[in-house]
């Protein structure tokens, strides 16, 4: 009856979140993310029971269906929600805490090939920006949001909304930390880079010509 219950769960989250979702059996029936979480739960009762032969299987599988890639020893709460879900990698050791939200092209991955808990922990009511990448054996407090193209390698604290490469927190308790992050007038690295090579050429030069100079005067 768990498992029922849960997925009964996990099904009315997902219709309180998309405005899309338009009745319960449309969401059983075709929601990539909703059927990925399935196959996770399958997965993990192999891995916990020493079938990890059989839990990849089932993972994979998930995997080839959904496009959402789900280590079975993964530890996911209820009503967390896989929006479109193409491309999402969730790691061995990660945990996903209760009502999440995880958008697509999202990862929450390692950052070496150290053995123990090498990828994030997400608390409760996290929500993770398309194409956002948290990498590493840290936490994210509940209520985060991250978001999208975020790179985040470091604890977020609760209550945070957190932006950029690398992420950095803009907003705690719904209070400004940092002034806006503006978007247009950045530097533009490939430009300063080509500056810097002009500059170190026009060094090179003029040692060149001091060394022929110098030359010259030997030869006389």
């Amino acid at each position: 009856m768990g498992v029922f219950k849960n997925l009964r769960y996990d099904i009315h989250a997902i219709m309180d979140r998309d405005p899309a979702a338009r009745n319960p059996v449309e969401v059983f029936l075709l929601y990539s993310g909703l059927h990925a979480i399935i196959y996770h739960r399958i997965a993990s009762w192999f891995y916990r029971h020493h079938m990890k032969f059989i839990a990849r299987w089932v993972s994979q599988t998930g995997r080839f269906f959904t496009g959402i890639e789900i280590h079975p020893a993964a530890k996911i709460g209820r009503g967390v929600f896989i929006d479109h879900g193409m491309g999402v990698v969730i790691g061995e050791t990660a945990v996903v805490g209760d009502n999440c939200t995880i958008y697509q092209g999202s990862t929450l991955g390692g950052t070496g090939k150290h053995h123990g808990k090498r990828h994030p922990t997400l608390g409760n009511n996290v929500m993770v920006g398309a194409g956002s990448k948290i990498l590493g054996p840290f936490t994210v407090g509940d209520n985060v949001k991250i978001a999208a193209g975020a790179v985040v390698l470091d604890e977020i604290p609760a209550n945070s909304t957190c932006a950029g490469v690398p992420a950095r927190v803009v907003k705690q308790n719904n209070q400004r930390v940092c002034e806006d992050l503006d978007q247009i007038h950045i530097p533009d690295p490939v430009s300063m880079e080509f500056c810097k090579l002009s500059m170190r050429m026009d060094e090179l030069a003029k040692q060149l010509d001091a060394l022929k100079g110098d030359k010259k005067n030997e030869n006389i």
